[in-house]
């Protein structure tokens, strides 16, 4: 079956390609009559204000990028307006021209049922190969197929018989690309960071097994081949309709196809979804406000919704929360890691030797009560921050990576790197992870790391999540500048029997269900909606709870079609003076929704 779909894929996009020639060769070689030549004048029509402005820019600048050539510029004024027209979309059109010869939207294809996938040798082959974080990338994925397999099979169960649009996705992966500098592939196999590439493998895996049609680039060429770029600078729009309903990208291909998809860009943004590590807020989003008030840097200014950018852990209630997979166990291997585990047993997170560079203090405290271990990579000789007690494996592959989690007692942080996928995949094996508070907290104002980065966000631990949403026993977060809190914390957890956990956000599973529920709901692309219940009238939507604490959704409340998270999921608490909204959500098992705030934002419901 999924060969049959890649076939009838191929075919498709042959079909498109030919139309796409056959329109580009009737607006390049049609003829306008000696008769005509006349009414080649820039119309003043008020609803196309920009016309005349842009006629006159095209006289002095055509010849600027070989795309206007590709459109049939040739210097005329007809040329002009006719490309003006036809291929952008400032000038009216023509009266007098034949209007088979404009590019005119094709018919939409026929809708197709998305299906269930768990053989996942086609999508192997789609991922490509070449470059070692693909090959690492594949592993993963090869790794995990059974137990994608069986959450395919339980999301199936949940969902039962829903129609579920099948997609066109195309998933640029703008950072391995040559033209980014692909810094990650190389260090793959030196202790370089792979939490990217996990994120991605999974993403992928998650999308191909939800059923959609999968297109996969990691050049630019192959990306201006799918989006059908046409031949030169990038000032002019694609050469057809997009043939995507969804692009899942990095920064970096993000700026990729603003440079190469001139006026399109701007007209298919709304389909972007941009994997995004450490979150895009909305003051460095937003063009002019960031301009204003000073949040402008080399990643912001988008312009998006701030719910296209998708985080690897739930940073902000701004943006849309993607995450990752971590291994997850059955019964079996529980039980066998729980009569394997050395109580003496210390891991250090850390495969870069520039992070246990000053750590000599901690470490001797620590090697009073366990044996250290240590994956820091090196090529000949033993690097010189690892101290001599310290059992060095080099760099493991991720399977001995798990074997050895799965034997130790503690995985310990030393303040980098930051927000990584480790630290659950040793909690899942069992693990108690130790880390390190920040005082003051690291944020773009204090931090190199941070600096540049779209965010203001304050970082109080080196994993805020593992911190805030898992906690202790699992989780110690103490000051490691007081060596007595630090050593406290040791002996306390030598104390400690944790059982392995895995939230249910990262397990396979979790991460279908939540891609799934995106991709149904979130449309960026539709026009506003009316102003919800609430807004429009003076009878407030919400009720006060029985216990007089919050309010929430009326059950007689008129409903809101379309709307997601439904309404009747709202519960409207009220922060103490100076509490920020998301911290008074968590405060009572909850998470700030910020398409929540349209209901709220009337007098009536204040009032309540």
């Amino acid at each position: 079956m999924e060969r049959i779909q890649a076939i009838a894929q191929n075919v498709s996009d042959i079909a498109v390609k030919v139309d796409q020639i056959l329109r580009h060769s009737l607006l390049l070689h049609s003829k306008v009559s000696e008769g005509r030549r006349d009414q080649c004048e820039a119309p003043s029509d008020p609803k196309f204000p920009d016309c005349s402005g842009k006629v006159e820019w095209m006289r002095a600048r055509w010849t600027s990028d070989p795309c206007y050539a590709f459109f049939g510029v040739d210097g005329t004024e007809c040329s002009f307006l006719i490309y003006l027209s036809e291929v952008e979309w400032f000038c009216p059109p023509l009266p007098w021209r034949n209007q088979t010869s404009a590019q005119t939207a094709p018919k939409p294809l026929p809708r197709v049922q998305a299906v269930f996938r768990s053989n996942l040798s086609h999508l192997l082959e789609l991922m490509g190969s070449g470059k070692e974080s693909l090959i690492f990338m594949k592993k993963r994925t090869k790794r995990l197929t059974a137990q994608w397999a069986t959450a395919v099979q339980r999301l199936a169960q949940k969902l039962g018989d829903v129609w579920r649009d099948q997609k066109q996705i195309l998933v640029h992966i703008g950072f391995l690309t040559e033209e980014s500098g692909d810094v990650f592939s190389p260090r793959v196999l030196k202790g370089g960071p792979l939490g990217e590439m996990v994120q991605w493998a999974d993403i992928l895996a998650a999308l191909y097994i939800l059923g959609h049609s999968l297109r996969v680039t990691v050049s630019l060429k192959e990306l201006q081949s799918n989006l059908g770029v046409p031949p030169g600078r990038g000032n002019c729009p694609l050469t057809m309709p997009l043939p995507f309903d969804l692009i899942y990208t990095d920064y970096h291909g993000l700026q990729q196809m603003k440079q190469h998809m001139g006026l399109s860009f701007r007209k298919y943004r709304c389909r972007i979804r941009v994997i995004d590590t450490f979150g895009t807020e909305p003051a460095y989003n937003h063009e002019e406000y960031a301009t204003l008030h000073g949040y402008r840097t080399n990643w912001g200014y988008w312009n998006l919704n701030p719910k296209q950018f998708m985080t690897m852990f739930p940073h902000t209630p701004d943006n849309s929360f993607m995450g990752f997979v971590s291994e997850e166990l059955n019964e079996t291997e529980k039980q066998l890691i729980k009569g394997s585990k050395a109580n003496n047993m210390a891991v250090v997170y850390g495969k870069e030797a520039s992070i246990w560079k000053g750590k000599e203090k901690f470490l001797g405290i620590l090697h009073k009560y366990m044996e250290v271990h240590g994956t820091v990579y090196y090529e000949s000789q033993r690097p010189p921050e690892v101290p001599a007690f310290v059992k060095n494996h080099g760099l493991l592959p991720q399977p001995e990576f798990q074997q050895l989690l799965r034997k130790a007692k503690l995985f310990i942080g030393f303040g980098f790197p930051y927000e990584g996928p480790a630290p659950l995949e040793a909690i899942a094996n069992g693990c108690v992870f130790l880390q390190s508070r920040f005082r003051p907290p690291h944020s773009s104002l204090n931090h190199e790391f941070f600096r540049g980065k779209p965010t203001s966000r304050e970082v109080f631990s080196q994993h805020p999540y593992a911190e805030n949403f898992i906690g202790k026993p699992y989780v110690w977060t103490v000051d490691y500048n007081n060596s007595e809190e630090f050593e406290a914390a040791i002996q306390a957890i030598m104390k400690t029997q944790v059982e392995p956990y895995l939230p249910y956000e990262y397990t396979c599973e979790g991460m279908l269900e939540r891609i799934q529920a995106y991709i149904q709901h979130q449309d960026f692309c539709a026009a506003p909606s009316p102003a919800p219940p609430g807004t429009r009238t003076s009878h407030s939507p919400f009720v006060l709870a029985p216990n007089a604490t919050h309010l929430e959704w009326a059950r007689n409340a008129s409903e809101v079609p379309g709307a997601w998270p439904p309404p009747h999921s709202l519960r409207a608490w009220l922060a103490a003076p100076g509490r920020a909204c998301t911290d008074a959500c968590l405060d009572h098992g909850l998470v700030c929704e910020p398409s929540f705030f349209p209901f709220l934002n009337s007098q009536e419901a204040f009032l309540q």
